[in-house]
């Protein structure tokens, strides 16, 4: 069920809409080397294939899975040679992104004269996994996960062809049926065309129909698309983390049950939630991070999927709770002026005195001990080296706990200020 020419192609609207830039340089057989990015079962062959078809080009394809340098280079040598007997060849490479960057450079000199119209596809984010020389040589069209409604589409044109689908059998599938195959397929064409083939045989030794409880079996095992190591994964944690920050714990949850769905290792989402706590909470709720650790120890104690609901929970509070990143930008400004101020020497009255030599070198000399002092603070008493003054890196917001915190060191670093004005 392959389309065979761009009128049977289903979703891609935005790409290959009528009048479209792509759309008009595949039908006039004008077109460029190119990449194309976007999930499984979105079209990425198929497209490649039209080029060929509408280009009157040879169609030669390797696998970056299967294939190594000297296959590269084999295929690269026929593609020479027809360009030399004035015949163009599209060269499709399929997970393109799998190649290293010694194998990627191959393709280089021959995009560059012209001897292969090439076409990459990728599940990946080019930007990331492929090189900036072979990005630079090609246009990198992005390629969407099919609705469900397109999805559909595809499934009836399958029912109904009898040279190339299930057309023929005396087939029966309600509409409602088809829609259940289509979402189960989760944007993935090749997936929702097995699915249905899958139901069809099922359907034989039932007169020819399938039911509710055929599709029950052949749906039983469906899983969502999720890559643990790929873009997706890192763009699902991102959206989990930018949710539970602003205070969606809708959102959230949805992100979290999406990843655990997807078979994610709930350690790793237990870790995030924990930094979750302390970077985005922070001190306007201490108790997110206790309740963090606690989360993470039930789960560990209970694994899946009972330890799940404690993730949720977690990420139900972290999202919901009052939110300061104050202590998160304190820490790397304190960080940043340790490594502009280098190895600065502790302060006399700020240093340890345990033998007398030290004490006599004037080590601890003019310390004022806090708890002796008005308030229980020394106002007039540095905690920085000599050379660098006093610093402010912490400054609470007025959000949760941190409302106290901010009026406390508020009142305090004004008396500080003041004590410096009056001893200067």
């Amino acid at each position: 069920m392959r389309p065979r020419s761009l009128d049977e192609m289903v979703g891609q609207q935005r790409l290959l809409a009528p009048g479209s830039a792509l759309r008009r340089a595949v039908a006039s057989g004008r077109l460029h080397s190119m990449i194309l990015w976007g999930p499984p079962g979105c079209g990425k062959t198929t497209l490649a294939l039209l080029v060929a078809e509408y280009a009157e080009a040879e169609f030669r394809a390797i696998s970056a899975v299967l294939s190594g340098l000297p296959d590269v280079r084999k295929v690269l040598a026929e593609a020479d040679a027809r360009f030399q007997a004035g015949h163009r060849t599209v060269l499709f490479v399929d997970e393109v992104h799998r190649f290293n960057k010694v194998q990627q450079d191959a393709f280089l000199p021959h995009i560059e004269k012209g001897s292969i119209l090439f076409v990459g596809a990728t599940t990946e984010n080019p930007s990331f996994e492929l090189n900036s020389a072979l990005l630079s040589r090609c246009r990198v069209h992005v390629l969407e996960a099919v609705d469900a409604d397109d999805i559909v589409a595809a499934l009836k044109a399958a029912l109904a062809d009898t040279e190339r689908g299930l057309g023929g059998r005396g087939l029966a599938v309600d509409d409602d049926l088809l829609g259940m195959i289509a979402r189960a397929a989760d944007g993935d064409v090749r997936r929702a065309l097995t699915l249905l083939e899958i139901a069809a045989e099922l359907a034989e030794g039932e007169g020819g129909t399938v039911t509710p409880a055929t599709l029950e079996q052949v749906l039983a095992d469906r899983t969502r698309r999720f890559d643990k190591g790929g873009e997706q994964f890192y763009d699902q944690i991102s959206a989990l983390h930018k949710s539970v920050r602003s205070s969606n714990p809708d959102a959230a949850l949805y992100w979290l049950a999406r990843m655990l769905d997807g078979g994610c290792d709930p350690a790793y989402l237990a870790r995030r939630l924990t930094r979750m706590a302390v970077e985005d909470v922070g001190l306007a709720d201490p108790r997110a991070l206790q309740m963090a650790i606690e989360a993470w120890e039930t789960f560990d104690r209970l694994g899946s999927p009972e330890g799940d609901l404690a993730l949720a929970q977690l990420t139900i509070y972290l999202a919901s709770t009052a939110k300061s990143n104050a202590g998160y930008m304190a820490w790397n400004k304190a960080r940043a002026d340790v490594r502009e101020h280098g190895t600065q020497p502790v302060p006399m009255h700020l240093r340890n005195a345990p033998t007398r030599l030290m004490k006599e070198l004037g080590y601890g000399e003019r310390y004022q001990y806090d708890h002796d002092a008005e308030g229980g603070v020394a106002l007039d008493q540095t905690g920085f080296p000599d050379a660098m003054g006093e610093r402010e890196y912490y400054r609470p917001v007025e959000r949760g706990m941190e409302i106290r915190l901010k009026e406390k060191l508020d009142a305090l670093r004004a008396a500080r200020e003041e004590a410096r004005r009056g001893r200067g």
